[in-house]
C-alpha cells in the first residue's frame, strides 16, 4: 500500500535507464514496457513522468498508460522545455510548429526564447495529448519545473499567468529553482500569487538550498513535493552525466524529517503527493518505500 490517508508516495520514473539496468526492482522475465508499468503499478499508485520535458507527449502513451494501470493510479506530467523557457532541441519540436518558426531559430539546435504564438500552440498540443488520462481520471498535476534564471520579475509572472491561462481546467504544480521565490522579500509575493492563480508550490530537498529543505507550504488544493537528493557536490559539477547528480540515497533519520513535514501538509491539503527524484538505480525506489513506512 502506497497511499497513507490523503498521501500519496512515488518515484519520478518507472523507466529510469540506470533502474532497469541496475536490475534491482524489476524481476528478470518484466523486459517490456507495458510488463513494467504494470509491475511498477502494482508497488505503487502515483509515478510522475520526465520523458515529456524532453518531446511532446503522444496521446496513444496517454492512452496505453491509463489502460496499463489499476483504477486510482495517478500520473503527475511534467511540462514539455518549451512551456518553462528551457533550452529545446530544435529538432524535437513537431512539424507543424516548425513551420512557425522563423529560420535563424530553426537553423539554431537547442533555443531558449521562441515565438509568443508558438509557444501557446504547444501549450494546446500537450493538454491534448493528455486528454485521455484525465477522461480516465488517472491525470494528476501538471509540473512546471523553471530553470535558474526564471527570477521573480513582471516578465515572470505574466509567464505563469499565461500558464494558468492556457491550462484553466488542470492541477498545476510550480517548482522554482531560484533561491529568490523562496527567500524574502520575494518569497510573501510570490506565494500569495501563486494561491491567488491556485498553483500548487512544489515543496522540494534539493542540493542549491543551503539547509536542503524548502519551505513546506501549501498554495492550492493539491500539495506536492519532491525530494532530489543532497548530492551538492556533483549538482554543481561541470560536464558531469545528468544522472550523477541524483545519485543520492537518503538516511533514515532524513527521511523521519521528512515523514513529520509530510504529515503536517497533508493536514491543510485534499492530497498530498511525495515524488522521489533521486532516479539513480533503485535509490528512489528504496526512498519511497522506507517513506511509506515511516508516514504509516
Amino acid at each position: 500500500m502506497t497511499r497513507v490517508g490523503n498521501i500519496r508516495v512515488g518515484t519520478a520514473s518507472w523507466t529510469d535507464k540506470t533502474l532497469i539496468k541496475s536490475g534491482t526492482f524489476y524481476p528478470r522475465q518484466v523486459v517490456t514496457a507495458e510488463g513494467r508499468l504494470r509491475f511498477y503499478a502494482a508497488h505503487f499508485d502515483t509515478v510522475e513522468v520526465d520523458s515529456t520535458y524532453y518531446a511532446l507527449p503522444a496521446e496513444r502513451n496517454a492512452v496505453l498508460w491509463a489502460r496499463r494501470t489499476p483504477p486510482g493510479f495517478v500520473f503527475h506530467i511534467k511540462a514539455y522545455s518549451m512551456l518553462t523557457g528551457h533550452p529545446t532541441l530544435v529538432t524535437g519540436i513537431p512539424k507543424v510548429l516548425q513551420q512557425g518558426l522563423p529560420k535563424n531559430i530553426v537553423q539554431e539546435r537547442h533555443v531558449r526564447e521562441f515565438p509568443k504564438e508558438v509557444v501557446e500552440a504547444a501549450f494546446d498540443m500537450f493538454q491534448a495529448t493528455l486528454m485521455p488520462l484525465k477522461a480516465a481520471g488517472k491525470l494528476g498535476c501538471l509540473l512546471f519545473q523553471f530553470p535558474p534564471w526564471f527570477v521573480p520579475s513582471p516578465k515572470a509572472y505574466a509567464w505563469l499567468e499565461l500558464v494558468r491561462e492556457k491550462l484553466p481546467d488542470h492541477q498545476l504544480a510550480i517548482e522554482f529553482r531560484n533561491r529568490r521565490w523562496i527567500t524574502s522579500p520575494d518569497k510573501e509575493r510570490a506565494l500569495q500569487f501563486l494561491k491567488d492563480h491556485l498553483l500548487s508550490y512544489v515543496v522540494i530537498d534539493a542540493p542549491w538550498i543551503k539547509d536542503w529543505e524548502g519551505p513546506a507550504v501549501v498554495t492550492a488544493a493539491m500539495a506536492y513535493i519532491r525530494l532530489h537528493g543532497r548530492n551538492r557536490e556533483n549538482w554543481f559539477k561541470k560536464g558531469i552525466a545528468t544522472v550523477e547528480r541524483y545519485r543520492y540515497l537518503y538516511r533514515e533519520e532524513e527521511l523521519k524529517k521528512w515523514a513529520e513535514k509530510i504529515q503536517e501538509v497533508g493536514k491543510e491539503a485534499d492530497k498530498t503527493f511525495a515524488i522521489f527524484n533521486n532516479c539513480y538505480e533503485n535509490y528512489g525506489i528504496k526512498n519511497a518505500q522506507t517513506l511509506i513506512r515511516l508516514i504509516h
